[in-house]
């Protein structure tokens, strides 16, 4: 059953917005309508504000202690739903129900560890010259507004939500129109924990218009947004009017490099798993493959088997290994790259085309031959396009590899522990996986550099992007 949608705000759910608007959530592996999503109004979105504001002064009162049994239970609270919540992000998102799954049990990780990350955010004493005692404090930075797409439903919310409480900080989180189901579930999850009114807010809405309208309202302190670069740029530019603190998670465009000493077809396997997760719909996908000449036929045989392999079909059926695209607009979006590539004189090893006539779904599809300034090889194709290129020396794949203004994740496989320590050094990304694709968990830091944003979630650094510091020198 999908979830029953709702604003939340100061402690209460909400059926409509007080306009009356709304729009329909559509399951993309059907095409067919889930339920209606209200849209809050501007004297909604002033409530929100009115209530997060409310909420800041208890929860910044509130001990770290008491605000890390709250966010505790409420992961607990989200281990125990997680199959129900699963299944609605599902339904709404598309993604087969077993990474649906890891998301919601992950995201209940991210909350513990940032339950336990709360109560160590320690201040220190410098010592002072002569008789002055000089302490070091962190605060919480106040109302926090965040913004959450649609590819991670629950995660990405949990990240910040995550952050934000932990730091004692309220937050109204504007979440995607498109997936809000799961969402709502999770929030549901933190209000029976016992959060009180206020902390915590949801919104829908326009994005453009309820982004605007918190944007420039002096009680918001932080903004946090997860999204494309136009739409970074824009709020960033917003946000600097009141000198709001920013944390952005923007697009990337991931190169992976493998080098002549690495195992060909273990890279490929590996790789290729994490390249279909989620249809490609993920910010740190592999998207840009450079492999050196030697292994490059052994690398695509094993990739190009890997892609024929992957079970398309609707999430919630068993044997499916790869879902829909989210939306009509990804399904145009990789015909245009597939078009492209061919035209400059790619060839299509699998793939390529839509798969059926209902429902969002695009055959997992490899690409060769691809010349570097196709539009697959320079934008982000966010979608389960492989695009795979050979290279020759280390100069030249760090050359190519870094061409691009992206710099979010990066992916190497070698055998040499030298190469691997040149590689890390060399590529400009803010996370960069080595014989590894672990590059996102609850205790590192996640974020890009170079326009793919800045500041980080994840790790000590996710909490110390709502902290403030103060300095006290007392005499």
């Amino acid at each position: 059953m999908y979830s029953d949608l709702g604003l939340y705000i100061d402690g209460a759910w909400r059926k409509t917005g007080s306009a009356g608007k709304s729009e329909e959530v559509i399951n993309p592996a059907t095409e067919k309508p889930l339920a209606v999503l209200p849209h809050a109004a501007k004297s909604d979105l002033d409530e929100a504000l009115e209530s997060a504001r409310k909420g800041f002064a208890v929860w910044k009162n509130t001990s770290a202690y008491d605000r890390s049994n709250i966010l505790r239970k409420a992961a607990g609270l989200m281990r125990e739903r997680h199959d129900a919540i699963a299944k609605i992000m599902v339904m709404e998102q598309g993604k087969p129900y077993a990474e649906a799954r890891m998301e919601v049990l992950t995201s209940a990780d991210i909350i513990d560890w940032y339950a336990e990350e709360g109560r160590r955010a320690y201040g220190r004493i410098v010592p002072g010259r002569g008789k002055a005692r000089q302490l070091v404090m962190q605060e919480p930075v106040g109302v926090v507004a965040a913004f959450t797409p649609w590819n991670f439903p629950v995660l990405t919310p949990a990240r910040k939500i995550g952050g934000a409480l932990a730091a004692g900080c309220s937050t109204i989180l504007k979440a995607s129109e498109e997936t809000p189901g799961a969402c709502v579930e999770m929030v549901r999850c933190f209000a029976d924990a016992g959060l009180p009114a206020g902390v915590l807010n949801l919104v829908f809405g326009v994005p453009a218009e309820v982004s605007e309208h918190l944007m420039l309202k002096d009680a918001v302190k932080k903004i946090s947004f997860t999204g494309s670069i136009p739409v970074g740029k824009h709020l960033a530019q917003l946000a600097a009017k009141g000198m709001k603190r920013t944390t952005m998670e923007l697009g990337g465009h991931s190169p992976v490099v493998v080098f002549a000493d690495a195992d060909p077809e273990k890279a490929a396997d590996t790789i290729a798993a994490f390249k279909y997760r989620n249809a490609g719909q993920v910010c740190i996908s592999p998207t840009r493959f450079y492999v050196q000449e030697d292994v490059y036929g052994k690398f695509v045989n094993r990739f190009t088997e890997y892609a024929k392999g992957i079970k398309v079909g609707d999430g919630l059926e068993k044997t499916t290994t790869m879902g829909p695209l989210a939306n009509a607009r990804r399904l145009d979006a990789m015909d245009a790259f597939v078009a492209d590539a061919k035209d400059r004189g790619a060839k299509v090893q699998t793939g390529g085309t839509r798969r059926g006539n209902q429902g969002y779904f695009y055959e997992p599809t490899v690409i060769t031959d691809v010349p570097d300034n196709s539009k697959i090889m320079t934008q982000e194709p966010f979608g389960p396009l492989a695009p795979i290129v050979t290279f020759k020396t280390f100069d030249e794949v760090v050359q190519r590899a870094n061409s691009l203004e992206f710099g979010l994740a990066a992916y190497a496989f070698t055998s040499s522990n030298a190469t691997a320590a040149a590689i890390g050094d060399a590529i400009e990304s803010g996370m960069v996986g080595i014989n590894s694709i672990a590059v996102s968990t609850p205790e590192t830091p996640f974020g890009g550099v170079k326009e793919s944003g800045h500041g980080s979630e994840g790790g000590s650094e996710g909490l110390s992007a709502y902290l403030n510091t103060k300095f006290i020198s007392q005499m």
